[in-house]
């Protein structure tokens, strides 16, 4: 993994991805390796073809979505396989937003009542993860790229701070 030195709450994080068959990898933020045994939220950087992205629920592991959580309904603006991808995640207090190529494809409030009941279906919705506090509620964390040893490439990375 390749995580920052500094700790954001909002911010605006623009980067570019490039995809092989079946890749996994992801975008995570609001990162703490001490907290919630080092879970977090993440911008799903995945091919449809990986086993992972039929797995979840309504397509929530499929790309730009939050991970596990909420679908992003990506599939229409992601590019094909090679080319490459523009992603920006926009944190602003509470509310976020997934980008994909230019469109917003999810916007979420962070701990409100949607994400709190989507986040009881995951494998974090349990009192294992909350003596850290309310999972995916951090004021700021580190930005993280998730190496799972497959090929995604990434670039032009910018974090912008109000």
């Amino acid at each position: 993994d390749i995580c920052t030195k500094k700790v954001y709450g909002d911010f605006c994080l623009k980067f570019d991805f490039r995809l092989t068959e079946a890749a996994n990898s992801g975008v995570k933020y609001f990162f703490d390796e001490t907290a919630n045994k080092g879970t977090c939220e993440e911008y799903q950087v995945l091919d449809a073809a990986h086993p992972d992205s039929t797995k979840g629920r309504d397509g929530n592991r499929r790309v730009a979505a939050l991970y596990d959580l909420m679908p992003a309904n990506a599939e229409k603006v992601l590019r094909p396989l090679g080319a490459w991808n523009s992603g920006m995640i926009v944190s602003k207090g509470r509310h976020v937003e997934h980008w994909l190529n230019g469109v917003k494809v999810l916007a979420y409030e962070r701990g409100d009542e949607k994400f709190r009941e989507a986040l009881k279906k995951t494998k974090w919705g349990g009192a294992k993860f909350s003596a850290d506090g309310p999972w995916g509620e951090a004021e700021e964390g580190h930005i993280l790229l998730q190496d799972h040893e497959d090929r995604v490439s990434y670039r032009n990375l910018i974090v912008e701070v109000p």
